[in-house]
Parts: structure tokens; sequence; C-alpha cells
């Protein structure tokens, strides 16, 4: 049952509220209801357009891309998904959260010209997103995908280029349980005739030939675009502009190079719109951020946070975890949904951390930090005279309180698993 519309004076959090009661199913795949009220409502974009796809990197590409156009001096509108404090982190404007009062007015917007079509939370904050960078006129607006692609509904937008980072399981139930589907279903945020990006190095061959099909311009890392490096600089390389003495970007991770040359071959590909002089590149990519992404935090114990919460970026966090510092003792501050791979997840970490601390999500995809707790138990080998210690609690933060009390200075506390995980106890850190 839906909580009765926000009256004019309603706060942010009452709307968000209402939204989540309007609809029966929190996730609803297809495009028929939020084309349909884009329609209603005169929905036009007339600005270079980027959407971004991808089972993980996605956040990453836009930072960097978002940064990059900035420093070039274009308004940038960037729409991201899901927040780890405020909802506001989701639509920026200039490189600036958008304010309250901004997006309740485009929310009472789509309020008043629905009629009687039901959309789900998802894509009533894509269409607030889109109308308010319409409102701004913004130069270019960068999209991620939610999830997936094909019925995602940032995918109502015919993008002037459109990027796939990586292709991986995540989200089965919805995508399907290979990569040759997940890759289907990513690949149709591509257009005929527009620059389709594939950061993927070994994309699958659903990809592959839909775009092909549909005639899209595809460019593949290690085809059309690629880069290298030393331990001073990176290089980017694309089918007709090279990028030299590149700094590193400010975005820590063993995959970053692949998710930025991926936006710098989108730039090249648009780049009969959009200049973007070297100096810009190199701005922008110093001047990326993305809280949550192998964020490292100032002071001891060394605190390491990451939303990872697939095998995928799993894997990518403990090998980065490994080209880091020696420490004594690894302690890991873990929640996650229950509709993830949690076994495959864990188990990336059976040789990295000492001491788990398992905390209870809150809705009704969260796991139990007992449940969590019980998996880890099933994962372990037998111990020896130091065995791994593993503990639950009520949720992140208790977890994360209980962490930096066993904790020495020379230690390491990693907080992982879920955005639902990460934002708390960085909100609790006052960070």
């Amino acid at each position: 049952m839906s909580l009765p519309k926000p009256t004019a004076a309603a706060t942010l959090q009452e709307w968000l509220a209402y939204l989540e009661s309007l609809h029966r199913k929190p996730i609803e795949l297809g495009l028929e209801r939020v084309r349909a009220v884009a329609e209603r409502l005169e929905l036009r974009l007339p600005c270079v357009k980027i959407t971004v796809g991808g089972t993980n990197g996605k956040g990453s590409t836009c930072a960097m891309l978002e940064a990059i156009l900035q420093a070039a001096g274009y308004r940038v509108g960037m729409y991201t998904s899901p927040h780890l404090i405020d909802f506001n982190e989701r639509i920026r404007v200039d490189g600036e959260n958008a304010d309250d009062a901004a997006i309740i007015a485009q929310f009472d917007r789509i309020e008043n010209g629905r009629g009687e079509i039901s959309l789900s939370y998802f894509e009533y904050t894509t269409l607030a997103a889109l109308l308010l960078f319409e409102q701004r006129e913004v130069d270019i607006a960068v999209l991620e995908v939610g999830l997936g692609g094909r019925l995602d509904a940032v995918n109502l937008i015919d993008a002037d280029c459109s990027i796939v980072t990586s292709v991986d399981l995540d989200h089965t139930e919805w995508l399907g349980d290979t990569r040759e589907k997940i890759g289907y279903e990513k690949a149709h945020i591509f257009r005929s005739g527009r620059p389709a990006i594939c950061a993927d190095p070994m994309p699958p061959q659903s990809l592959v030939d839909y775009a092909r099909d549909i005639g899209a311009d595809l460019w593949r890392f290690g085809k059309d675009f690629n880069y290298s490096g030393d331990r001073q600089q990176w290089a980017y390389g694309g089918r007709s502009r090279r990028r030299a003495g590149l700094a590193y970007p400010a975005l820590r991770g063993a995959n970053q190079l692949l998710n930025a040359s991926a936006a710098l071959a989108a730039l090249e590909a648009l780049e009969d719109r959009l200049v973007v002089p070297q100096q810009a590149v190199r701005l922008g990519l110093s001047q990326a951020v993305l809280p949550g992404r192998l964020q490292i935090l100032p002071g001891r114990p060394t605190v390491v946070l990451d939303v990872a919460h697939n095998p995928h970026a799993a894997s990518a966090l403990a090998q980065n975890l490994g080209g880091m510092a020696y420490y004594p003792y690894t302690h890991a501050v873990v929640g996650m949904l229950k509709d993830k791979d949690i076994a495959g997840v864990l188990s990336k970490f059976l040789t990295r951390v000492d001491h788990w601390y398992f905390a209870t999500i809150d809705g009704p995809r969260g796991a139990t930090g007992e449940q969590l707790a019980e998996i880890m138990r099933g994962l372990l080998p037998p111990q020896g005279d130091d065995p791994v210690t593993v503990s639950s609690f009520a949720n992140p933060v208790l977890a994360f309180a209980a962490a930096r009390e066993r904790a020495t200075e020379g230690d390491r506390i990693l907080v992982f698993g879920s955005f639902s995980t990460v934002g708390p106890v960085l909100q609790e850190l006052g960070r």
C-alpha cells in the first residue's frame, strides 16, 4: 500500500519513502512505463550522452569521465547508483551533488505528470536525474546503467556513445547465469551507427554479435584501444590518437587503467563533438574521486573501504590487498546481500584475512551476520596454532567498532561487501 503523496513542505526523505511504497516490486525491469512517462513529460536531452554499463568498473569510469570533461570546461551531469550515504550522491551537476530542493522539484513534476502509470523507485529517480540535466542545460550527461542494460531505465536514452566496462556473473536472477546471457543484456545499451566501447579483454561472443547485428561501431580493448605503462607514467593508444606521459589515476586499483582507457576511447570516438585537451585528461585523472572504491583512509590502523560484492570485484580487491605493504593482521568487516554469491566472494580472501567481523544488513535482501559467519566457517580449512576468528554483529557500525577495538596500530581493517556496509562505516567516521 502506497503512502500519501508528499505535501509541498515534504522533505527529500519523505519523498524517497513515498517512492519506495509506490510500486509493487522493488525491481521490475522494462522500458514501457518509464518511456511512457518520459513522453508525457516531453523529456528532451539535447546534450551529448554517454551511457556506462558493466558488471564492475562503471562508477570509476563515470567518475573519470566527469572529472576529465569538467577539466575541459564542459558542464557535466552525472547519474550513478546506488549511493553510499546521501541520495543526492546519485545526481551531480558541475561536480556537485544536486540539492534536496532541485531533486524534489523533479519528483513533484513526475508525480503530477505520470497519471496512472506506476514507476519503480529506480525508474522514478532516473527520470528525475534526466529532467534535472535537461533543466540545467548540461553539455554532457554521463549515465551509469543500474542493472544489466536491455531493460534498465537508463536505456530509454539513445546514447551518443556507450561503454561496457566488464562482463561477469552478478544479478543472475535477472540477467542470466552465464557470461553469454549477461553480455547479451549489457550489449543492448549499444546503438546502431554509434561508438560502442567494450573494455572487457575477453568479451562474450553474444556482446560482439549483438554489436555487429545492429551495426554499432564496436571498439574492443586490445584491438581498437589499449594502454601501456611503467612505474612512473602510462600511455593510451586508440585508433588514431595516442595520449602519452599520463600520470596514474588518483583512483586506486589494478583495473583503473582499464577503466581509464575505456573513458579515453569514448572521448576519442566523440572527438568530432568534444574537444578534450591533453591537460584536461591529466588534470581529470588526477582529480577523479570515488568514495568506497579501494578507498584508504589516513591514520592508523590502516582502513580500506571497497564496495566489492561479486566474485569478479572481490578477486580484484584481493589482488590489490596483496600489493599493499605488510600488515601483521588483517581484520575484515563484511556485510552482504543474500542474493549475492557470498561463498564465491569470501573465498577470494581466505589467505588475506585473519579476523572476520560479519554484519547484518537490514532490509529484505540483507543477509544476517550469523548467516555470513556460517558460510565462512564452512570455507575455512582446519585451524592451527593461530586460528582465524569469526564473529557476527547486528550492523556494520558495531562490527567496525569491534575490529577497531582489536586491531593494533600496525594492522589493517578492510570493510567490504556492499554499499550498505561501507556507507554506514563512512558515515560513522564522518567522511
